[in-house]
């Protein structure tokens, strides 16, 4: 019985990766059109979404959305969620019809193909330099000017095992503060149980996401990034605390 449970992660890991690089290839020669101009930056993401659903439809997850507000067309956010696994990021893609540019950490560059767009798509952060920390707050800034929004997984990592949920970086709420636009906090209740970075371990089934209330932004002043982020961490930590019971 241990033996069929160990064989299964190990090809239900392989599957994952096999389901992540096929669209790639198929897609490849339109990909590098959607991202030769960053005007077409929308339909780009469009075809990451389409991506996002065929890994998480062919790992067997079903998606189960539980909205307090929804965002609205138009409209620039900056999205926060919580973060345990490697399909956080296609959940959010799934989540969220807003185009948005991610903010993530420059070592998932290094990944073969996916890395190729990653790094060509998304903001890139070395968080050991404070140059690079700087630079994400220019980038980010022209990406809100033309209309599109930001997302930010705040724990700038994943939390040690014993944690639910680590504390968060101010970046994300002085951006949100900056710009005056909106943070929209979302709990991921179960990527971590269905597909964590332990190799012996997940499975198919359901992934609930939470998306809370908006928290606002306007007339806060960058004094108020510490009680921003605070509030915005409990939202989520409540929540999960809530979907374990």
């Amino acid at each position: 019985m241990k033996l069929f449970k160990y064989s299964f992660w190990v090809l239900y890991r392989i599957w994952f990766y096999v389901l992540v690089t096929i669209p790639i290839i198929v897609l490849f020669p339109v990909l590098l059109v959607s991202i030769s101009r960053e005007s077409w930056y929308p339909f780009f993401f469009k075809l990451a979404r389409f991506w996002a659903k065929f890994i998480l439809s062919g790992m067997g997850f079903r998606c189960v959305f539980l909205k307090e507000q929804s965002p609205e067309k138009g409209n620039s956010y900056m999205f926060i969620a919580n973060h345990t696994s490697m399909i956080d990021i296609m959940l959010m893609l799934v989540s969220i019809k807003n185009p948005f540019v991610f903010v993530g950490k420059k070592e998932l560059a290094k990944i073969p193909l996916f890395g190729f767009f990653y790094k060509r798509t998304c903001i890139l952060v070395d968080r050991s330099s404070a140059k690079s920390r700087q630079a994400v707050f220019i980038r980010a800034q022209k990406r809100l000017q033309s209309g599109l929004s930001i997302c930010i997984f705040p724990e700038g990592g994943v939390p040690e095992e014993h944690l639910d949920l680590d504390e968060f970086k101010d970046g994300a709420f002085r951006l949100a503060i900056n710009h005056q636009i909106p943070i929209v906090p979302i709990t991921f209740a179960d990527n971590k149980k269905r597909f964590s970075y332990t190799l012996f371990s997940g499975g198919p089934g359901i992934l609930r996401v939470k998306i809370h209330k908006f928290l606002l932004t306007e007339g806060l002043r960058i004094e108020d990034t510490k009680r921003l982020n605070e509030k915005a961490r409990e939202i989520i930590y409540k929540q999960l605390i809530t979907f374990n019971k």
